[in-house]
C-alpha cells in the first residue's frame, strides 16, 4: 500500500511545485533548479567541451545558467516538468554558445586555465567518495568525456537529449526532424559506441 501511495505523493508535490513556479515563486523555481542541478552540470560538462572548460569551470557555467533562469522566470509558463527541463537545457546551450563565442572573439586571455574536475561535480554525478574513490571517479568521468568527444555530433546530441534532458524519443524526433525509429537507432548506436570506447 505504501509503495502505491509514495509515487502519487511525489507527483502531487511536483505538481504543486510547478504550480508555484508558474506563479513566479522564486523559491519554487530555485527548488526545481536544485533538483535538476546534477543533470545540468553533467550536460554542461559534456556539451561545453575541453576548450571552454579550460577557461571556465563547469560549476561557474551551471551557476550562470541557474541565475539566467531565475532572472527570467517570469517570462516562462511552467506547463510541466518536461517543459521546464527543455527550457533549462536550452538556456544552458545558449550560455555555452555565448561563452564559447566570447573566448573565440579574440585576444582574450583566460585568467585561469581550469580543465580539472571539481568536487561538487563529482558529488553531483556519483555521490560522495573517499580520496581513492574520487580519483577513480575522475578517471571514469575523463573516460566518458573522451568517448563522448569521439562520437559524431548527431549522436552526442541524441544522448544529451535522451539521457540528460530526459526528452522522449518522440520529442527528440520532432526537434531533429527525424522519425522515432531513426532516433532509437541513433541512440542505440551512440550508446554502443560509447560503451565500446569505455
Amino acid at each position: 500500500m505504501r509503495g502505491e501511495w509514495y509515487p502519487a505523493r511525489m507527483s502531487d508535490d511536483l505538481e504543486a511545485l510547478l504550480q508555484r513556479a508558474s506563479q513566479h515563486d522564486p523559491a519554487a523555481v530555485a527548488t526545481l533548479l536544485e533538483q535538476h542541478l546534477p543533470a545540468l552540470r553533467a550536460f554542461v560538462r559534456l556539451k561545453a567541451g575541453p576548450s571552454l572548460l579550460a577557461k571556465e569551470s563547469c560549476s561557474d557555467l551551471a551557476q550562470s545558467v541557474c541565475r539566467d533562469v531565475l532572472e527570467n522566470a517570469e517570462r516562462f509558463r511552467f506547463g510541466g516538468e518536461a517543459e521546464f527541463r527543455k527550457w533549462l537545457f536550452t538556456t544552458a546551450m545558449r550560455k555555452i554558445a555565448d561563452r564559447a563565442e566570447h573566448w573565440r572573439a579574440g585576444k582574450r586571455d583566460a585568467r585561469r586555465e581550469h580543465g580539472g574536475l571539481e568536487e561538487d561535480e563529482l558529488r553531483g554525478l556519483h555521490g560522495v567518495y573517499t580520496p581513492s574513490g574520487q580519483a577513480a571517479a575522475r578517471e571514469e568521468l575523463q573516460r566518458i568525456e573522451a568517448g563522448f568527444a569521439k562520437l559524431a555530433p548527431e549522436k552526442q546530441e541524441v544522448i544529451l537529449m535522451a539521457r540528460l534532458m530526459g526528452l522522449s524519443h518522440a520529442q527528440i524526433a520532432q526537434d531533429l526532424g527525424k522519425t522515432e525509429v531513426a532516433v532509437r537507432s541513433i541512440l542505440s548506436r551512440a550508446l554502443a559506441e560509447l560503451a565500446a570506447a569505455l
